[in-house]
């Protein structure tokens, strides 16, 4: 059974929440308790509604820390977790392929997957001997002592680590026929199609100045 402490599931539903896109992290676990998660630990990444790319450098800085703080990779490299927006918790296959890829050469690992419905899927893969794929079943352990909140904490650890980059600009439509416009209508046209995306692109990139503002202040 993959176990997370009470404080370690409020983080995670506090860090999906605080975004409409899916992020990633790593589970932070007990040496003697593999699968009992104390921790939820982002990196920095990019994130979209339906892929998380992390940033090679920050992962191997994580790395970094944790190995300098006493722990094995197995404490902090083992659990993959990340968040869908979506209702299913069921993998892509982009998250199938990241699975393998990242975590293949592993003795083993675990694809943890919450929606933002609340539904879970877990799956542990063994990759020594004939190896073995097994879904685990996910529950909150109150058994343990655990810590409060500390959500200004947790969303100063979203903003610098999450982003999210701006959508595309709308394309135009190509019509067949021939414009019944005059060449001032259609300029005019042009320029508002321009400065529109221009006010929407400020408005959209405004609250990560202040974010990162926020960040460095905190």
């Amino acid at each position: 059974m993959l176990r997370f402490s009470p404080t370690a599931w409020a983080k995670l539903l506090y860090l999906r929440d605080a975004g409409e896109t899916e992020i990633g992290g790593f589970g932070i676990t007990r040496a003697d308790d593999l699968l009992f998660v104390e921790d939820v630990r982002l990196v920095q990444q990019t994130c979209t509604w339906v892929h998380v790319a992390f940033d090679d450098a920050s992962v191997a800085d994580f790395f970094d820390e944790q190995v300098d703080s006493g722990r094995r990779p197995e404490e902090f490299a083992r659990i993959w977790i990340h968040t869908h927006p979506g209702s299913s918790p069921e993998p892509s296959g982009t998250d199938e392929a990241t699975f393998e890829r990242v975590f293949g050469g592993s003795s083993w690992a675990v694809m943890f997957i919450i929606a933002c419905g609340g539904q879970t899927y877990a799956r542990l893969q063994l990759n020594v001997g004939p190896g073995a794929d097994v879904k685990l079943p996910v529950e909150v352990d109150y058994g343990r002592p655990f810590g409060g909140t500390d959500f200004e904490l947790w969303h100063a650890e979203y903003l610098a680590n999450v982003c999210v980059p701006p959508p595309e600009p709308p394309k135009k439509v190509a019509v067949n026929e021939p414009s019944s416009l005059s060449d001032r209508d259609q300029q005019f046209i042009d320029d508002w199609w321009r400065d529109a995306w221009s006010e929407y692109i400020m408005d959209f990139e405004q609250p990560r100045e202040e974010y990162e503002l926020y960040v460095r202040d905190f």
